[in-house]
């Protein structure tokens, strides 16, 4: 399905977010010789370079995961990366998916669900969006890429989606994933393209409510974090 995206920032914030995103690159370049362990919410994570690392902004997510789960949902991580937010529904839930395209990033998520423990109630597949996924789901947990750039190698695919074509998919195809009374949750900042995603999540239908956020100063402008819970 091909879409052409625009962003919908204006032109001046889409040129700080560019910039925003080369200065964030090349830090993880310099950073990223080895494997990162975090300790976050309880659990241990082993992030290799290239799989989105945990973030000052992670537990807005992770929280709203460990709040909204329960133990009879069928759950969906999708982009799963190191296998977090997986992880942290699996403390509740028994049967969890958790999916990403990148094959370092599955690797990852398998390790740290074993290291958690919590193999036996996490399947993890590669998968592009939808394409290896089966089935209707209580819960979808997204974390999508907030970049709407062509990704110049897998370190920088865990921040950019080229013309949010993973993300536009993920919202045309979620409907038919979801259980009748299925929720997803959406972690999103103003570092990415806010006004698209909402623009998604009118197009389709859902109905999004803020359960968490978080706001900070970046080179004298403000930016924000969500979590969205959409019904």
């Amino acid at each position: 399905m091909s879409h052409s995206y625009r962003p919908m920032v204006p032109p001046e914030h889409a040129k700080r977010i560019r910039g925003w995103h080369e200065r964030a690159y090349e830090e993880a370049k310099a950073e990223g010789a080895g494997d990162q362990t975090f300790a976050y919410l309880g659990r241990t994570l082993v992030v290799p370079p290239q799989v989105q690392p945990i973030t000052g902004m992670s537990h807005l997510l992770g929280e709203a995961v460990l709040a909204d789960v329960r133990a009879d949902d069928r759950v969906l991580d999708m982009g799963t990366g190191c296998g977090v937010n997986a992880i942290l529904a699996a403390s509740t839930a028994t049967r969890v998916l958790a999916v990403d395209i990148n094959p370092v990033a599955v690797a990852a998520a398998r390790r740290n669900a074993e290291l958690n423990g919590v193999a036996d109630r996490v399947e993890v597949r590669q998968s592009d969006v939808f394409t290896d996924v089966d089935g209707r789901f209580d819960l979808i947990v997204f974390d999508p890429p907030f970049r709407w750039f062509a990704p110049r190698d897998l370190l920088e695919a865990a921040t950019a989606d080229p013309d949010y074509r993973a993300m536009t998919t993920f919202f045309h195809q979620a409907r038919r994933h979801l259980t009748p009374t299925g929720r997803m949750l959406i972690f999103f900042g103003t570092s990415g393209d806010l006004p698209y995603l909402r623009h998604l999540i009118d197009q389709e239908g859902f109905t999004a409510e803020v359960i968490a956020q978080e706001e900070l100063v970046k080179d004298g402008w403000p930016v924000g974090y969500f979590t969205f819970r959409l019904t």
